[in-house]
């Protein structure tokens, strides 16, 4: 979606009270290979021009239990983001697809 006022790009906005479910504060971190993990928005940003996405957060749920996931990147290459990803979760152990993290990405820029 296009944001004509603001000039800026985001892929699969935020569904409504998100965030609520996710303070740093009190909600609990956990990295990318904990049991039962499905991830449910990892968000990348990036500038026009820049050949990079930063990673801003990962949330994620287990079982009714909303979490922050600690990532094994912080930037990924924008034309090989996915191959990226992948490359990390088999060096991890961890089933990229099966997590949902390649269908749970935002990019906003």
């Amino acid at each position: 979606m296009r944001n004509a006022t603001y000039g800026y790009f985001e892929s699969n906005p935020l569904p409504a009270g998100h965030h609520e479910n996710y303070s740093r504060a009190t909600t609990r971190q956990v990295n990318w290979d904990a049991k039962g993990l499905v991830i449910t928005r990892l968000r990348l940003l990036t500038d026009p021009g820049f050949p990079l996405y930063d990673v801003s957060y990962c949330h994620g749920m287990i079982g009714d239990e909303h979490v922050i996931v600690q990532l094994p990147f912080s930037q990924l290459v924008k034309r090989k983001w996915k191959s990226e990803i992948i490359a990390y979760a088999k060096r991890d152990g961890v089933y990229a697809k099966g997590l949902g993290i390649l269908d749970s990405v935002s990019i906003l820029c």
